[in-house]
């Protein structure tokens, strides 16, 4: 797709004011994948060269300009720490509806701010507990729970100017069993619900979440007594409370209902894997 519209690309570094028209160019997937008429001017964040990955004890910080490609070789990469959130990494990094050049392209930060409902960054970050840095102009940082980063189909937390520098994924989720399920209309097609899960088993507790389906993450945690998972019933209730009407997604690939359905059938298989393997 052609940004007729745009007259400028600009350097990522630069301080020059913010004005109507700008924004931040990483991949440019999304971007350039259909009409952008309110564009007038690219920020190319590519001249920051911020490096991908750094693993810590701590964990991981995944840069916000770091692609699909290199987050799944890291998630792929034998004997690499923390092997349940690596494979939950991969799985979120395989339900893209892309090529591989997109994948080589494509960057998880830009996967975030989009906020499609589809996005698997997204559900990845919420999985494993994300923190997202936020960085202005000015280079003031604010801190946003990845759960709180989407507000809506398009939407996020980013005020004008502001920009995602990298998502912090801790060491402690990271450890934790956890797993993901998915469901398209067609192979490789853009995911219809997709619904997390992770145990944690010092506080005995289920933690489920739904993307795709929904306008935004929807997050339900559930606890249980000692050796025992939550009840099937028990999570039926708490995805009748959290998945309202106006948080339900529907569009040509899907009806709300449907999708409603399809996040409960895909959470009861979630809740049967983790609570099978304690």
């Amino acid at each position: 797709m052609d940004l007729t519209a745009v007259r400028d690309i600009v350097d990522g570094r630069s301080a020059e004011p913010w004005r109507p028209g700008d924004a931040w160019l990483a991949g440019g997937t999304v971007l350039f994948g259909e009409p952008q008429p309110g564009l007038r001017r690219l920020r190319d964040l590519a001249t920051r060269g911020w490096r991908p990955l750094t693993v810590t004890e701590a964990g991981v910080e995944v840069a916000a300009t770091c692609t699909v490609a290199e987050l799944l070789a890291f998630a792929e990469t034998p004997d690499a720490p923390w092997p349940s959130g690596r494979r939950l990494i991969a799985g979120c990094c395989r339900a893209f509806s892309s090529s591989f050049k997109v994948w080589n392209t494509a960057t998880v930060g830009g996967n975030l701010c989009a906020a499609l409902p589809a996005g698997p960054m997204v559900s990845m970050a919420v999985a494993l507990r994300g923190e997202c840095r936020v960085r202005d102009l000015d280079g003031r940082e604010r801190s946003v729970p990845a759960a709180e980063f989407v507000t809506g189909a398009g939407r996020t937390v980013l005020r004008p100017g502001e920009l995602l520098r990298s998502v912090r994924l801790p060491a402690a989720a990271l450890a934790e069993r956890g797993t993901v399920r998915r469901v398209s209309t067609r192979p490789w097609g853009r995911s219809a619900a997709l619904v997390t899960g992770m145990y944690d088993a010092a506080a005995e507790r289920l933690t489920f979440a739904v993307t795709a389906a929904t306008t935004r993450p929807v997050v339900v945690s559930l606890g249980a007594s000692p050796g025992r998972g939550p009840s099937a019933a028990g999570l039926r209730r708490a995805l009748d409370d959290a998945l309202t009407p106006d948080v339900v997604f529907e569009d040509a690939h899907g009806r709300a209902d449907w999708r409603r359905h399809l996040a409960g059938h895909l959470a009861e298989e979630v809740r049967q894997e983790l609570t099978e393997e304690r």
